[in-house]
């Protein structure tokens, strides 16, 4: 099977089941953001990552894979999304690192440690696409699933960066207001 099919040649591609959207759908747009999100997360995993936090991006990355699959097939039953227990899961790794940091006085800039740099690039490319799969409006069972999962991985990822900075021995970086 070739790479290339031309098929998308005139600015058009094809949902699972075949279906033809332009490149610029919503939907098409919202799965997208989520491979983007899977790619600058595999990106992160390249750098010095904590042990336990390349545990669970590497969890994550299959997650975002059904996330995407999920929406690339709308209609159908065959991709149920991202399981609703690895909301838990992320909750309770949050959790777990936010018990070895120092609380939050001030708002933190992003940088630090590279992973840690990384790591809140990710957050933001999370929050994108969660804003994409709410612009959907689809309120099937998946995709409400899927925006909580990202909700929730935002949140994970925000945590992560300070965990990664911490255990580098570096400090967050407040904002001076």
């Amino acid at each position: 099977m070739k790479i290339y099919t031309r098929t998308g040649d005139f600015g058009e591609t094809s949902l699972f089941g075949g279906t033809r959207v332009a490149k610029n759908d919503a939907r098409i747009e919202a799965y997208g953001t989520v491979d983007e999100l899977n790619s600058v997360l595999g990106a992160a995993r390249t750098t010095p990552l904590p042990a336990e936090v390349d545990a669970v991006l590497h969890d994550v990355q299959h997650d975002l894979f059904e996330a995407g699959a999920h929406l690339a097939s709308p209609g159908t039953s065959r991709f149920p999304g991202v399981d609703a227990q690895r909301i838990a899961d992320l909750e309770r790794a949050i959790d777990e690192m936010e018990s070895e940091l120092a609380p939050l006085k001030s708002f933190i800039l992003p940088g630090g440690a590279a992973a840690s740099a990384q790591l809140h690039v990710a957050r933001t490319v999370c929050r994108r696409a969660e804003r994409c799969v709410v612009a959907l409006h689809d309120d099937t069972p998946a995709t409400i699933s899927t925006i909580a999962f990202l909700n929730r991985l935002s949140d994970y990822l925000f945590v992560a960066a300070r965990f990664a900075n911490a255990r580098a021995g570096i400090e967050d970086i407040p904002w001076k207001r």
